[in-house]
């Protein structure tokens, strides 16, 4: 019972703030708040199917996709607050006293108890009883549901379906658009080096070199030849002088 008063309040302000807040990543966090508290009372109330289904579904699996489709997409603050279907606000409005008028009748059944208690309900087991109940007499309402639940994915599978306005782009034409670039913007044609090389090129430890014989400046980083730790093979000439004894073979302190 104590823990249900700590629960409590700290659903109901969550749940407010729901409504109240600006962003909709902190109105997902504030979701997942009231859902984990969902989960505590379903443990609560020796329903510990129903704790984990909360738990590992809806907040594991559902409320994070979510989470992580407003963070992708992105959701302005600043999003028009225009009513776009007239109506929608007197039908949340009645949905929502609805919503509530149900909520207080179960709750006034419970307190009289009309309602079986949870005792004899979960007789055999708290599973048991909720597969009995699920498969036998509200086999028809879980089909439905379940029916509801695919025909949903599919629907959003199709809207967020986009059709290809422009062809795809082929291995020539990427040729000649790098190249088109080359010729206006001076951009190099040229792949870009791998992940963890110093160079905007092709280039892993030392210059690329020029037919000239000079070394392009372009295979460096330039962060690396701000901070002058870029040295040609000329300055470094007498120290591998005297690291190179005098039979050729290497050797010596350098100094």
């Amino acid at each position: 019972m104590l823990l249900f008063w700590v629960l409590a309040p700290i659903m109901v302000l969550a749940a407010l703030g729901i409504l109240f807040v600006r962003k909709a990543v902190h109105a997902a966090l504030l979701l997942a708040v009231v859902m984990i508290g969902l989960a505590l009372l379903y443990l609560l109330q020796d329903a510990p199917f129903l704790f984990a289904v909360q738990i590992i579904v809806y907040t594991g699996a559902i409320l994070m996709l979510f989470l992580f489709v407003v963070m992708l997409v992105g959701v302005d603050a600043s999003d028009s607050l225009v009513e776009t279907i007239r109506g929608q606000r007197l039908a949340a409005l009645s949905v929502g006293l609805l919503f509530g008028l149900l909520l207080t009748l179960g709750v006034a059944q419970v307190s009289v108890g009309a309602v079986v208690g949870l005792t004899e309900a979960n007789a055999d087991g708290n599973i048991q009883g909720l597969a009995q109940l699920l498969f036998s007499r509200y086999v028809f309402a879980f089909e439905t549901t379940s029916a509801l639940l695919i025909t949903a994915a599919l629907g959003a599978m199709v809207l967020a379906h986009r059709e290809r306005l422009t062809p795809k782009p082929t291995q020539a034409d990427l040729a000649k658009k790098r190249m088109r670039d080359y010729a206006e913007h001076g951009k190099h044609p040229g792949p870009l080096p791998n992940p963890g090389v110093f160079a905007r090129h092709n280039a892993v430890d030392t210059p690329a070199l020029l037919p000239d014989g000079t070394p392009s400046e372009l295979s460096v980083s330039r962060v690396l030849a701000a901070r002058g730790t870029v040295q040609s093979l000329p300055e470094l000439v007498d120290d591998i002088a005297e690291f190179i004894t005098p039979d050729g073979h290497e050797g010596g302190e350098r100094k």
